[in-house]
């Protein structure tokens, strides 16, 4: 069976997935797009599952607005990038406000997945979008001031991939407006722009880290 089949029948087993009772579904993914750039988010959002795609909502307007800086539009980074995330339904509301974050029992569920995305896709480039994202990709608990900014070279499930941790676009978060993490986000999209693989995907892209 080629990639792009594989990719098809992994999405339609994820489709089906209910392992996690407290989970509120559906499961929301990105198209199954064979891409060397592989972003990994946190969890859909209360209106992802109704849009029907991630970063649909509030977050990502945020966020395809930092790609936009790189000459990269929603559409075109949708089309191209493959787009998953640490869990892919909605975890539901906290009890003190906001979206619950995933258990480490529905990590554990959601994660045979991701390793075979990474499997199938082998990406060169992996995009973990906010602090829980960071810390599955890294292994350990990270801060942003840590990894924000750099190009780390990492095994992820066993394949070899460079590693641009972007801190999460959620309106809630201040760190990406304040010092350090503003110049630090900045920073980051420069070595997004920069990155080959970002090139060879969007060739006609005009913005930062471009000569």
């Amino acid at each position: 069976m080629d990639r792009a089949k594989s990719l098809e029948r992994l999405q339609r087993e994820l489709e089906r997935c209910a392992a996690c009772p407290e989970m509120i579904g559906p499961v929301v993914h990105g198209p199954p797009v064979l891409s060397s750039i592989y972003l990994l988010g946190q969890a859909p959002g209360v209106h992802e599952g109704e849009l029907g795609r991630p970063f649909a909502w509030t977050a990502g307007k945020r966020l395809f607005a930092w790609f936009a800086q790189l000459g990269v539009g929603e559409r075109e980074f949708r089309e191209r990038v493959y787009m998953s995330a640490v869990a892919r339904c909605f975890p539901g509301k906290a009890p003190k406000g906001g979206d619950r974050k995933p258990s480490p029992e529905e990590i554990v569920r959601c994660r045979p997945f991701i390793e075979r995305e990474l499997d199938i896709l082998k990406p060169r480039l992996v995009l973990p979008v906010g602090t829980m994202a960071i810390e599955q990709v890294f292994g350990e608990k990270r801060a942003l001031s840590e990894v924000v900014g750099q190009v780390a070279h990492l095994d992820y499930h066993g394949i070899a991939c460079d590693v641009i941790a972007l801190p999460h676009p959620s309106g809630a978060s201040t760190w990406h407006r304040m010092e350090p993490g503003r110049t630090l986000l900045e920073l980051a999209l420069k070595r997004l722009g920069e990155h080959r693989a970002w090139r060879e995907l969007f060739p006609e892209a005009k913005g930062k880290g471009r000569s």
